[in-house]
């Protein structure tokens, strides 16, 4: 019996130390000091008191090895069994969505023009706040708060590079259409999709839900109906750097945004051209150029759900993505949605991106009812007229989130967790708040030799 329980009080201190080590390094090739230090320290402490017991008494050990194995047995009854499972929520709006009405379509106008003096004719409400961020330096500008030349021409570079690609969403469809299953044209689809560079895809039925009702900005005629009568979207995310999201709100932020979302337009272009070349129509959908929400489309296609603040929140990368959609009539096979009423109920008492908002545009509380469906609706107008100020896309929501963290083992359990269990959700946000703070400073504000100190 006494070399039993010192077996059992060695072997429960290695593998405390093991796991509190593995997380050490974890956190400190992520970059975190605060974790690492953190964990250091609890591992130190943890493994010297599993070994100081092994001085005490046989029947010491024995209690103490009773109350291990019932903290063992009350974690593992904590992740298997699923406490407090919430319902999720599948409906879709009730009404289209007028591009024009979108922010960025907003902003594009200029005053004086036709199309300025038609849509503040109509929406006055408007008119005063967007006039009021029209006059701030603007995104990447020279003279905004943020602003650093070389992030600029960087950021900028691959704005140019998406802009040049719009008029490359549509093309002609070869005449012949080669006769292949569902099946095998949807295994084909999702596979060239991520060879293309995409990390993650699924397939949905188009709704009308999902399309814009008129035309804002890209090409097509400003304020024209939207037509769109294809029977699919196949949706797909790239994967945000977390090092660079960590800069957040500092312009390498703006950087990364750019170059996702030229890889968006990449692997959306090529996708529709491989498939109009099998003799099927396919439109392309990419920034500045859009006629469906991509979010909603995405959602619908089994990648994610919407969360706080109003972003795909994905299961292994959180917001830490950007979405993209290529629309066809290539016959295809849907995936299923299913809501996952566990990353609502972690949203609703995690709120750190409201808490961390600059410009307070995240809500605060529980989903309500907007356009017929029961989500969080962020106010996109005090968010965009805080990026007009600091000249970057911001992007605090996205490195605050506890589920933007690096898919690795680690987080990865923690996710998992979340899925099973309320309590464990709940003790999650805890664990995160103490490792990496409530209020999580921003890192890494320059990738660049930086020639401008300028703030906020």
């Amino acid at each position: 019996m006494n070399f039993a329980t010192t077996s059992i009080l060695l072997g429960i201190s290695a593998g405390f130390f093991i796991l509190g080590f593995a997380f050490v390094i974890t956190s400190l090739r992520e970059r975190e000091q605060k974790a690492s230090i953190w964990s250091a320290g609890i591992t130190l402490a943890g493994t010297i008191l599993l070994s100081s017991s092994l001085m005490l008494p046989l029947q010491g050990r024995m209690v103490f090895i009773g109350i291990l194995l019932g903290l063992g047995l009350i974690t593992v009854l904590v992740f298997y069994f699923p406490l407090g499972k919430e319902s999720g929520e599948d409906s879709d709006p009730h009404h289209q969505v007028d591009e024009r009405e979108i922010i960025f379509a907003r902003a594009r106008l200029i005053p004086g023009s036709p199309e300025y003096e038609a849509y503040y004719q109509l929406h006055p409400e408007h008119q005063e706040q967007d006039d009021a961020s029209r006059k701030k330096p603007g995104l990447l500008s020279p003279q905004a708060s943020y602003t650093e030349p070389l992030h600029s021409a960087a950021a900028g570079a691959s704005f140019y590079l998406t802009e040049a690609l719009q008029e490359a969403v549509d093309g002609p469809v070869a005449e012949q259409k080669k006769d292949y299953s569902p099946e095998i044209l949807t295994r084909t689809v999702k596979q060239l999709t991520k060879y293309y560079g995409a990390r993650d895809c699924g397939i949905t039925v188009l709704k009308s839900a999902h399309i814009y009702s008129h035309i804002g900005p890209g090409s097509g005629k400003y304020g024209a109906p939207v037509e769109l009568k294809h029977k699919f979207a196949i949706a797909f995310v790239v994967e945000m750097d977390y090092q660079m999201i960590s800069s957040a709100p500092y312009p390498p932020i703006t950087m990364e945004s750019g170059r996702q979302y030229v890889e968006l337009a990449r692997v959306a272009v090529q996708l529709a051209a491989a498939i109009r070349s099998l003799g099927f129509p396919a439109r392309a959908h990419i920034d500045g150029n859009y006629r469906v929400i991509a979010p909603l489309v995405a959602r619908d296609a089994g990648l994610g759900e919407i969360g706080r603040m109003g972003l795909l929140m994905t299961p292994r990368q959180g917001p830490r993505v950007r979405v993209g959609v290529v629309t066809t009539d290539l016959p295809l096979i849907a995936d299923s949605y299913q809501a996952e009423g566990s990353l609502f109920d972690f949203c609703r008492i995690c709120q750190k991106c409201a808490d961390n908002c600059p410009s307070q545009s995240i809500p605060h509380g529980d989903r309500e009812i907007n356009n017929g469906v029961l989500r969080w609706k962020i106010n996109p107008e005090s968010c965009y007229h805080y990026w007009t100020i600091i000249g970057t896309d911001c992007g605090r929501c996205l490195a605050v989130c506890p589920y933007s963290h690096p898919d690795n083992w680690a987080h990865n359990l923690v996710r998992w967790g979340i899925t099973k269990s309320s309590t464990f959700r709940r003790a999650a946000l805890v664990l995160d708040d103490f490792f990496y703070g409530k209020k999580p400073s921003s890192r890494f504000k320059s990738v660049l030799p930086p020639t401008s100190k300028k703030r906020l």
